[in-house]
Formats: C-alpha cells, structure tokens, sequence
C-alpha cells in the first residue's frame, strides 16, 4: 500500500484556546508527533502508519500551521503556548499520557513539554533538535551563529514573509530540496504540498513568529534544566546544516535515561529521508524496558 493510501483520518480539535487540525490512526497507547519548520502533519507520513500498528497515532499541525487555527499576536506562539497546547491535545484525547516525537520546533516543544509535565510522558523521542540546555550552551559559537543566520532574520518585520512567498514559494521547496543527502527524498509533489501548506492566509507570519519568540525567552537565559527522569531517544541525522551535531554531546548529562543513534549521510529531515532507520531505532527504544531507579 501506497503512504499516501493509508487510511489515517483528518479530525479537529479545541485546545488552549485554538481549533487545531490532525491526522490520526491506529487504537492503543496514545503516540503524538510534532513537526518543524516549514512543515506540517506531512513530514510524519512514514511514521504514521508504521506505529498505528501498536499505537493511536495522532500527527498534528501546530498552531499556526496548514489547517490549524492562525492567532495572530505574537505572544500566541510562545514556547509556553505551545507546551500548553500539547497538554490539552492529550487530555481532550481521552488520554493521561503518550509517547510524545518531536522533530525541529516539535523537537523543542517536546523537550520543553516533558521538563513541564514528565509525568504525561511515558517515553520521549527528539529527532534533530539539541536538549535545550546544550542548544542555548552551543548557540553563542562562532560555528553555530553561521548556521543560525535565519534565526536573526525572522526578527525583522515583513521581510521574512515576503522573502519565503517569493517566486512561488521557492525558499520553501529548496529548504527541503537543496539540504536533502539524497535527492530523490522529495517529489515535486512533495515541495508542492509544503508549498501550498505555507501559502495558507496567516500561515507564513505565524511560522516566522515561532522565532520571533525566541529572544529573549529561550536562547538568551542561562537557565540549566535538571535531570530529565522521561526515558528519551534522540536520532539525529548527522549532515543537519541548521544544527551542528556537537550540540547533541554530553546530553546524558540532562538525561537519567539517554540513548542517541547517530544517521550518517542523512540531513536535517531525518524521518522522512531515511524512514526505515528512524522507524526501527524507534521501535527498538519503544520495546525495550526503562531503565530501573
């Protein structure tokens, strides 16, 4: 059967004050996947349909994104909004807990979400997004702030906009065209689909306004997180041009429970340029047995 033949099934749902959208499959414990930037639900699509064989899997566009509610002030996407938007996702599913993947910004959430409310989590998996310790620690490097150029760019009024709507949204299919390893990753179907994902009314400003957040609430605190008690795996793809892997070293340090699996020849869209491997370190991590206080 074809990925996009899967039989997930597209449902809304009110959290936190916004009408967020979803994709869902599966009956059993309950999975939820977060996406990144520019992406939407979509970027889970290999996953999706693996897990629901054990799992009630629940994709969601993050507020702001393709069919979910745009508010539009700014202090709407604060990484506390976001957390707080995953909590009642759980909740008004019916659920007192998940598995909670996150990847990019998702990968951020989740990090954020399970320092906030570990006990909601059974287990967590971060794919190519820094513990937020180390991301803050790394970020100030001369090696990083090349990487992160963008970052201080979306601080500007209008111009990022305008700059990623250009020329049919060309910086959006080339975000994930040019950085794919391999790169038959990525029909032009699949740029078109992202493509018509951000060209939604509000859809742009929101996304951009996730890094408008970003000072001075997160990557300019010297905050230390303590000892994440969640069992955690990270996978990482190790040509990621945005984030350096050294940003990934000494994150047992944070975590009592760590495991990391490293992707060779395997760029920042880690799940969906090399699937299988994600999907199997996954399954691995999710049957194996925590370790023991």
């Amino acid at each position: 059967m074809s990925v996009l033949e899967a039989t997930w099934t597209s449902k809304f749902i009110t959290t936190n004050g916004v009408k967020l959208h979803y994709v869902t499959q599966g009956e059993g414990p309950l999975m939820v996947l977060l996406h990144g930037f520019p992406e939407f639900w979509y970027s889970w699509r290999y996953q999706i349909p693996e897990f629901a064989q054990a799992y009630q899997v629940v994709a969601v566009d993050l507020r702001g994104y393709n069919e979910s509610e745009k508010p539009k002030e700014l202090s709407a996407y604060s990484l506390k909004e976001l957390v707080l938007d995953v909590k009642g996702l759980i909740a008004g599913l019916g659920y007192d807990e998940c598995v909670l993947v996150g990847h990019d910004w998702g990968g951020a959430i989740a990090w954020s979400f399970a320092y906030t409310y570990p006990q909601m989590l059974s287990k967590l998996i971060v794919l190519n997004l820094p513990h937020p310790t180390k991301f803050k620690q790394g970020f100030w490097t001369i090696d990083q702030l090349q990487k992160s150029w963008y970052i201080f760019f979306f601080q500007l009024p209008f111009f990022p906009e305008l700059w990623l709507q250009a020329d049919d949204y060309r910086v959006i299919g080339e975000l994930f065209a040019k950085m794919a390893i391999d790169k038959n990753t990525f029909s032009q179907a699949d740029l078109d689909i992202y493509k018509d994902a951000a060209a939604k009314r509000g859809a742009l400003t929101a996304m951009v306004n996730y890094y408008r957040n970003l000072f001075p609430s997160f990557l300019t605190t010297q905050k230390t997180q303590g000892l994440l008690n969640v069992p955690t795996l990270m996978i990482w793809g190790e040509n990621d041009l945005a984030l350096g892997q050294e940003l990934t070293y000494g994150t047992e340090e944070y975590v009592r429970d760590f495991q990391i699996r490293y992707i060779p020849n395997c760029s920042h869209w880690v799940q969906q340029e090399r699937p299988e491997l994600v999907n199997q370190y996954m399954w691995e991590f999710l049957n194996a047995e925590p370790i023991e206080e």
